[in-house]
């Protein structure tokens, strides 16, 4: 079937054809027709345009009134008929697509996939990329625990130990992450407990390096006196009161992020997360692969 979004009818008639949604097409089409004001004119938009047969079908409707075709098709021998059933009714056609391609193969030297609706594959990647990271965002630090269920992921963990760098650097992949931390004296949110378990890791840290990063934030913001922040008695109670609610909920696995760069880290978590076919649909890495 031909998927058809059709105007009000008045004046001049184009019509585009795509083998995607059509909206590059029309759109640049729009874009051109603001410097022939006082014409008017109405579009018919074919979509997901994949066969001969389905083009023949558009050409005979444009031939009863010599409508014009503007086109984009990835595929050449679509575009070739198209042409040829286009000249033999006498229609004037525009191909906003191929001379670009043939272009671009010239210059890199290799022929494009050719594979068709990409763009759309595409941008709808980059917008739920966007969506992750806003929703990152809100969920940054357990500042809202609502719609943790959307999570692809929650990370536990106590001051410093990397939660908001990793879940950033794991939302630019594609991941909806939301981390919590973990205070000496505070019971985890009862609503961690009521999502998926399998979602939950949690970080940890050798006391000396954690001590050390503490104290040198502390000098960062010129506060050299920062209470028991610091202070390695209070920084190994913090730890083994992590320790402890990671013993008591095994499923969470807990991952030593002493010494490791974030990368390393986001790596060995995503990759716990493939095995447990987890991993968000349309992430960065699974872009990749296809």
């Amino acid at each position: 079937m031909i998927a058809v979004e059709t105007e009000p009818p008045k004046g001049k008639h184009i019509i585009i054809i795509s083998d995607g949604t059509g909206e590059t097409a029309a759109q640049m089409t729009k874009a051109a027709m603001v410097q022939f004001s006082g014409h008017d004119v109405y579009f018919t938009r074919y979509k997901n345009i994949r066969s001969e047969a389905q083009i023949e079908a558009v050409c005979e409707e444009a031939a009863q009134n010599k409508d014009l075709l503007v086109f984009t098709i990835v595929s050449p021998q679509l575009r070739a008929a198209l042409m040829q059933m286009a000249r033999a009714r006498s229609l004037a056609c525009v191909d906003l697509l191929g001379p670009l391609l043939k272009g671009l193969a010239s210059y890199f030297g290799y022929e494009p996939k050719m594979i068709a609706g990409l763009l759309h594959d595409v941008n709808e990647h980059y917008f739920e990329r966007i969506g992750a990271m806003e929703y990152t965002i809100q969920h940054d630090d357990g500042r809202d625990l609502t719609k943790l269920e959307n999570a692809d992921l929650i990370i536990l963990g106590i001051s410093r130990t990397s939660k908001t760098p990793l879940s950033m650097y794991l939302s630019h992949q594609g991941w909806k992450v939301a981390n919590i931390p973990m205070i000496n004296g505070f019971e985890v949110p009862k609503e961690v407990f009521q999502i998926d378990q399998r979602k939950i890791v949690g970080l940890t840290i050798d006391p000396e390096d954690l001590a050390l990063i503490r104290r040198n934030r502390l000098q960062r913001l010129g506060q050299d006196r920062g209470g028991d922040y610091a202070d390695p008695e209070q920084v190994n109670a913090e730890i083994e009161y992590a320790n402890e609610i990671f013993r008591k909920n095994r499923r969470w696995p807990v991952f030593n992020v002493t010494g490791k760069a974030l990368e390393e880290t986001a790596a060995e978590i995503i990759k716990l997360m493939s095995s447990r076919r987890l991993t968000p649909p349309n992430t960065l890495e699974n872009m990749t692969k296809s």
